[in-house]
This record gives C-alpha cells, structure tokens and sequence, in this order.
C-alpha cells in the first residue's frame, strides 16, 4: 500500500506539472488546530471588515472532510502570475498583476477538473473537488502544510525558489496519498519591508493582515463608499494592490509566467489616466470581458478611480 501512495502522489504530481501548474504537494486531511484560534481572534477583532461570509462555516474552514466526505488528502496546487509588463503610462490608476489576463478562477478550474479527470482514470474511482478562492477552505495554510513555502509577514505564501507572485488552489480527495512534510522555517528573518511600504498600514503586526484596511479589499471587496480616512493613502490603486509583495526581496526570484491565458488584453497596458476616468462601458466590457476586474463591475471601478482623483 505504502508503494500505491508513493506511487500515485509521484504520478499526480507529474500530471500537475504537465497542466502547467508551478508546484504541487499533498498533505493529510485533518482539523487545523492551531488556526482555530488564530481565525477566531481574527474575526474577533474585525479584520475582515465587510467581508461577512468569513464569518460563515467556521467549522469547514478548519476541516476540509466538512466539505468532501470522507476526505482523506488536500492536494495543493500553486499557478504563477508574475509578469514584467506594466502599464505604460505612469500616472494611470493601477491594476493589480494578477488581474491583467483572463480570471484564474476560470484558468485553475479548469486544469484541477483536467487533473481530478486524471486522477479517477488512472488510479480509479475518487470522489473530491477543486476549490478555486471561492469556499471556506484556508488555501495558503494547507499549501504550507503540503510544503510549497511559508507564510510571509504579509501573510502571503512565500517560496524561496520563485517569491509569492502565484494562486493557490487545490484537491480535497477521498484516497490516501504519500504527504509532504511542512514547510516548517520561517526565512522572513528581521525584514520589515512590505510591513513599512504597505501605503494603508493594513499589516498591523507581523503575519497579522488587517483585511478592512487592506487596498485590495477597499477597491474590490467593499461595496461601499471608500471612507475618506483612506484619502491620499490608496498609492494609485484602482484594482487590487501588490505593494507587499512588490518589495519582497524573495520575490527578486519571480520568473514571467508562461500561461497563455494570463497575457493582458491587448489594449489593457496603453490606456492612459484620460482614458480610465472616461472609461465607457463598451471598452469596461472589451477589455475585461473575461478578466477578475468584471467582480467590481464598471460602477465599482469608477468609485475606485473617482476616489483616487479626489484624494
């Protein structure tokens, strides 16, 4: 049996790559301890402002066999993002990296069905599900424990070969498998760096995010008016926000992505500030018309680029 497991999570690992994906790990399905408390202080705390759903299946966000019955493995995939292209004009209001392509929900569901398809045709019958940032499941935890790299300061999942620029999803199956140890050194050491540059001062304590502070949560997850108090603090960010990782030193590793799908829209990198505080809602639709940017809709893009002139 210990040769079948070995066996099969050599063999799954091999078809992760082959669709693509950076790294792949398994760990043990089972209760996430030492969370509980971290999550529950979170919450206790209101860090994740608006963001009620995160108060919602406490229980499922600690164990993952409270969503796939009889879970016995959490298969943890991390898909690349970084690129070197930027906009071109400076003064424009900002898009996060991970945003310029087609949304990677769409991208890594579609590679994890592909791989669960592999799994039930080459090792037999698997009952399991992708999730893909859209269930309680605590993806950068389990990919910790699978051994793709450490929680950060920005509490971002770093690896010391290739940074944090990548999305984390993953498996959840009912077969056990040969599980990796997990990634148990901390290699921040005494840097500070995305704890100085974060423009909001949302990384109120090391490896302690405060989410309702956070740009990417004030120009994507609020469904509000941004409150003013972030005036003058928002460093040009109409969509998400990558200064932490920005002036991360591991990320001096990243390496441009090769995933078709992630290449920005042509027109995505040339429009200018003049264009964006015009946007209309033909060129909204052209140029996101698959991309993550749609989750704001076009109203909550132009309260984001209002926002940022009135600052």
């Amino acid at each position: 049996m210990l040769i079948s497991k070995n066996k099969y999570s050599k063999t799954i690992k091999a078809e992760a790559k082959r669709l693509g994906f950076s790294f792949c790990g398994i760990a043990k399905a089972a209760f996430l301890e030492e969370e509980a408390p971290k999550l529950e202080n979170w919450l206790k705390n209101n860090y994740n402002g608006k963001m009620d759903y995160m108060n919602n299946h406490f229980d499922k966000r600690l164990d993952p066999r409270l969503l796939v019955d009889d879970a016995k493995s959490v298969i943890s995939v991390a898909l690349n993002y970084f690129t070197e292209e930027k906009q071109q004009d400076p003064n424009t209001p900002k898009i996060s990296k991970y945003a310029y392509g087609k949304d990677y929900h769409l991208v890594i569901k579609d590679k994890l069905k592909s791989l669960l398809y592999f799994i039930t045709e080459n090792i037999g019958e698997v009952n399991g599900r992708a999730f893909v940032d859209s269930a309680p499941v605590l993806d950068k935890t389990w990919a910790k424990k699978a051994g793709l790299g450490w929680m950060g300061k920005n509490t971002n999942l770093i690896s010391k070969d290739s940074g944090s620029f990548f999305f984390i999803a993953e498996l959840i199956v009912d077969i056990e498998l040969d599980y990796d140890d997990t990634f148990e050194n901390d290699h921040c050491g005494t840097c500070t760096k995305c704890i100085d540059a974060c423009p909001t001062e949302a990384i109120v304590a090391p490896y302690v995010v405060d989410g309702s502070k956070c740009i990417s949560y004030l120009t994507i997850e609020l469904k509000e008016q941004i409150p003013d108090e972030f005036k003058g603090k928002m460093d040009n960010w109409m969509f998400g926000c990558d200064v932490c990782q920005d002036v991360c030193p591991w990320n001096r590793f990243s390496v441009p992505n090769q995933i078709e799908e992630f290449k920005p829209h042509p027109d995505l990198l040339k429009l200018n500030k003049k264009d964006w505080e015009e946007i209309t809602s033909e060129v909204f639709s052209e140029v996101f018309k698959k991309s993550a940017v749609k989750r704001t809709k076009i109203e909550g893009l132009k309260r984001n680029i209002s926002f940022l002139k009135t600052s």
